[in-house]
């Protein structure tokens, strides 16, 4: 499935018998699940929300079971008064799996929901089969070149809006085979599902929790559950050679490179990276 194929599929809908699920006192998470079989949680970033994954994820719902949901502060999911901490958002997570009767999970991120990722796996090892790291904002010397990116495009957000933040953001996180195919029709295109995804506080929220938190790739020594690191080879935060040194980090680490894909992998090409997903949780599964 290619990039302009995602783009004609795209359905930002929410459904109609919203599900929400309790996680703490005042918040609640909109869910949804899909098929059966090893479970697969999908963490958004701060620019992804819950139907943004159902076109990426629906080949792989045939034998696996699906859960993805909207973080608090985004989507349809509570917005509290304080935006929450990564703690928080990792607590939320369990909460939900506890909610759904889920024992353990597989997590597939991407981008700075990496990093969720991450601490989820250091919080809560038991509730973790195993993370797959998709274009990750984790980097295997630390995370300076990825704060100095965020914090360029929060000053965008804050100083010009979300437009702009949109033109910024869309030649470096698309790569550029993607940018070809989809052409000027596929930006325009994209620019009004990002702009109808979230709001400008959502996403100034986000980007100002993604410049806190641990950064040391010694941390990733202490995460035991079988970890891939998925990037393309055209992605803006870390080269082929870096996602070698990044699975090198985890003791059960592994990495896959997508041809011609950018930051964001599964959206240059779904069906490859569903397959991907697919191979890593039955190897896990097999090894279990």
């Amino acid at each position: 499935m290619s990039a302009s194929d995602v783009l004609e599929r795209l359905d930002l809908k929410y459904r109609e018998d919203t599900l929400k699920v309790r996680v703490r006192d005042g918040v609640e998470l909109y869910y949804e699940s899909t098929g059966d079989g090893p479970v697969v949680t999908t963490l958004n970033n701060f620019f992804m929300t819950t139907p943004t994954w159902r076109v990426l994820t629906d080949d792989l719902a045939n034998d696996h079971r699906v859960i993805s949901y909207d973080l608090a502060g985004h989507g349809q999911s509570t917005h509290p008064a304080t935006y929450p901490s990564w703690a928080q958002h990792a607590a939320d997570a369990i909460a939900l799996l506890d909610a759904l009767e889920v024992e353990k999970t597989y997590l597939v991120s991407t981008s700075i929901s990496t990093v969720l990722a991450r601490d989820i796996a250091l919080a809560y090892p038991d509730r973790v089969s195993g993370i797959v790291l998709a274009g990750p904002a984790l980097g295997p010397k630390g995370m300076r070149r990825h704060r100095q990116i965020q914090r360029a495009w929060l000053l965008t957000l804050e100083n010009h809006g979300m437009a702009a933040l949109y033109n910024h953001l869309y030649p470096e996180v698309f790569g550029a085979d993607m940018n070809e195919e989809l052409g000027t029709p596929g930006f325009l295109g994209l620019r009004e599902s990002f702009l109808a995804l979230s709001t400008k506080e959502d996403l100034a929220n986000g980007l100002n929790l993604a410049l806190t938190g641990e950064t040391s790739p010694e941390l990733l020594k202490q995460i035991q559950c079988p970890t891939l690191v998925v990037i393309g080879d055209d992605d803006i935060l870390l080269s082929n050679t870096g996602a070698r040194e990044l699975a090198e980090h985890f003791p059960k680490g592994s990495y896959e490179i997508m041809p011609g894909a950018g930051h964001l992998p599964f959206l240059d090409d779904a069906m490859g990276f569903q397959a991907i997903v697919r191979k890593f949780v039955a190897e896990a599964e097999a090894g279990a």
